[in-house]
Order: C-alpha cells, then sequence, then structure tokens
C-alpha cells in the first residue's frame, strides 16, 4: 500500500526532558505489558486450534491483518493531515501505533490520552491529536456498521434479531461523519472548553481519504478471517463477504460496549453469534474466532514495535546528521 501523504521535512521532533523520556517508556512498558498478557491469556484456547491450520492459511491471515492494521493507520493519518498536522511516517507511526496500544486498557480514552501527549513532541496542537484519534474511532465504527448493515442478509435472519440495535448507530455516525457537522461540533466543544480553534476544519476530500483506507482496512480483515475459515473446510462463494460482514460488525459490537478493553469478550461472543447465523457453527467458528484476536494482538504488539525501531533509527540518523556538519 502506498502513502499518499507527504512527509514534511520542515517537522523536526521536540527534544524530551530526562522525565518526559522515563514517562514516554513506562507508557510503552505498560502498554506493552498489557498486550503480551493478552496473548498468553488466549494462548492456551487456540494452541490446540492452530494445530487444525496450515501454515499458508495462517500466513495469509497473518497478512491481512497485519496489512489491515496498516491501513488503520493511514485513516488516522488521513484525518491528521486535513486538520493540518503533517507529521513524517516514522514519527506518525510512533504516535498512533504507541497510542493504539491504549486500546488494551479499559476505557476509549487512552489512544486519544497518548496520541494527543506524543504528538506534542512533533509540534501537533493537542486539540488536533484528540480530535483526530476520536473522528478516527467513529470513522472506523461508522464505517464498520455500514458495511455490517449491508451485510446482514448474508448472516441471515437470527443475526438481525439478535443484533438490530446495532443499527441505531448507523445513522448517528452518519450524520457525525460529514464534515459541516463534525467541524461545528469541534468548533462548539472547543469554545465550551475555552480553547484555540483547530488549525485548519475538516474537508470533504480529507474525510473521503480516510473512509477510503477504513473501507480497505475492512477488506482486509475480512480477507484474514475467510483465510481461517477457509483452511477449516467452511465453504460457499459468498464466505469472503460473510467473512467481512461479521467482522466488521462484531468489532463495532465490541466497539459499543465501552468497558471491554479493545471490545474483548464482546466481540468474540457476537463473531460467533453471527458466524452461526450464517451456518458457521462449532469448531472452525471457535478457532475461525479465537485465532483472529491473536493475531490481530499480535499485529498490534509488532506494529508498535516496528514503530518504535523505526523512529528510534531516524532519531539516530538525524543526530548522525547534525554531527558531520
Amino acid at each position: 500500500m502506498t502513502d499518499h501523504i507527504p512527509d514534511s521535512p520542515a517537522t523536526e521532533v521536540r527534544r524530551k526532558s530526562p522525565l518526559r523520556r522515563v514517562v514516554s517508556w513506562l507508557i510503552v512498558a505498560v502498554f506493552t505489558g498489557f498486550l503480551v498478557y493478552a496473548v498468553a491469556q488466549r494462548w492456551s484456547e487456540v494452541q490446540e486450534g492452530i494445530g487444525q491450520l496450515s501454515l499458508p492459511a495462517v500466513a495469509l491471515a497473518t497478512v491481512a491483518m497485519f496489512a489491515g492494521i496498516y491501513a488503520s493507520f493511514l485513516c488516522w493519518r488521513a484525518i491528521l493531515a486535513d486538520f493540518g498536522s503533517t507529521v513524517p511516517l516514522p514519527g506518525a507511526m510512533r504516535v498512533f501505533f504507541v497510542g493504539q496500544a491504549g486500546k488494551y486498557l479499559p476505557g476509549k480514552l487512552w489512544p486519544i490520552l497518548t496520541q494527543a501527549r506524543l504528538g506534542r513532541e512533533y509540534d501537533v496542537p493537542a486539540r488536533a491529536s484528540s480530535a483526530a484519534a476520536a473522528i478516527f474511532m467513529l470513522m472506523v465504527l461508522g464505517t464498520g456498521l455500514l458495511i455490517g448493515a449491508a451485510g446482514l442478509p448474508l448472516l441471515g435472519a437470527g443475526a438481525l434479531g439478535d443484533y438490530w440495535w446495532v443499527l441505531l448507530a448507523l445513522p448517528v455516525a452518519a450524520v457525525v461523519l460529514w464534515p459541516p457537522v463534525l467541524n461545528r461540533l469541534i468548533s462548539t466543544a472547543l469554545r465550551i472548553a475555552k480553547r484555540e480553534q483547530m488549525p485548519a476544519p475538516l474537508t470533504f476530500a480529507g474525510v473521503a481519504r480516510a473512509a477510503a483506507w477504513s473501507l480497505v482496512m475492512w477488506a482486509l480483515y475480512g480477507v484474514h478471517m475467510w483465510a481461517l475459515l477457509r483452511d477449516l473446510g467452511v465453504g460457499g462463494g459468498d464466505l469472503v463477504l460473510v467473512s467481512t460482514a461479521a467482522f466488521a460488525a462484531s468489532w463495532s459490537i465490541g466497539f459499543l460496549l465501552l468497558v471491554a478493553p479493545a471490545g474483548a469478550g464482546p466481540r468474540e461472543v457476537a463473531m460467533l453469534a453471527l458466524l452461526g447465523a450464517a451456518g458457521i457453527t462449532g469448531g472452525p467458528a471457535a478457532v475461525a474466532t479465537l485465532v483472529s484476536r491473536l493475531v490481530m494482538t499480535v499485529g498490534d504488539l509488532v506494529w508498535c514495535g516496528i514503530a518504535l525501531i523505526v523512529e528510534r533509527a531516524r532519531k539516530r540518523a538525524a543526530d548522525r546528521e547534525v554531527l558531520v556538519r
């Protein structure tokens, strides 16, 4: 996938004080600990199921998941750039992926707070980072609900009967993702908080780019689930569509249940119910669901590590260049 947002060489990372550096590493350590714990918790559950999967299927599912997570980063970066803040790719990866690790803590504010704090190191106003993180969540939720609603006929009557209430959030998500409405809401919130207005308003083009990357993300997540189910013996010409709709709908359900970290628990229950409504039950549904959660958690951990390594390498290169001069 190609990143269409140009890097700005003028954007430089701010030097951190020793205290801020310690705080940064503590935050990374806490998030990493929760990620590793999440993987370890599910390892015993999926160990037997992994033995039923072939290496090519696991590899395809893993690549699709990792690519989908990167597409989610490009969705967020498109929103941030539309607000007038263009961060170099290594720094943007650090802000997003380290911040996203906060979703494994209870509540939905951790990614927003962490991205706002990290963004300040790249001269991104806290209000822009916070708004971009919040709108990114709305974008992913809105497109997920849209795909889930469109795919309900494929998932069977039982899916609509059990989760009809999710559709109530669809019109709300659609309205608040309309740029004039979003800009008005953000402006009002900043005025009430007595903060400066945004550096730049959201545009239709920027929101469209973010929505496009979000749809790419869902398509890749669908391919990820399809690869697992197909390898476990599930057939059907519409399996990739069923997989995408079930994944998007179950993710949205997990997100709407605010208490669960990263939607853990509710998402898996919803996934099993939605797959069951589509006639995919028993071992294949359970194994695919649990392996999917494991692969996504590992993907978040790996991307977080890659982001830190890439940004560290960029800083070392910049320091060497300064010494040469």
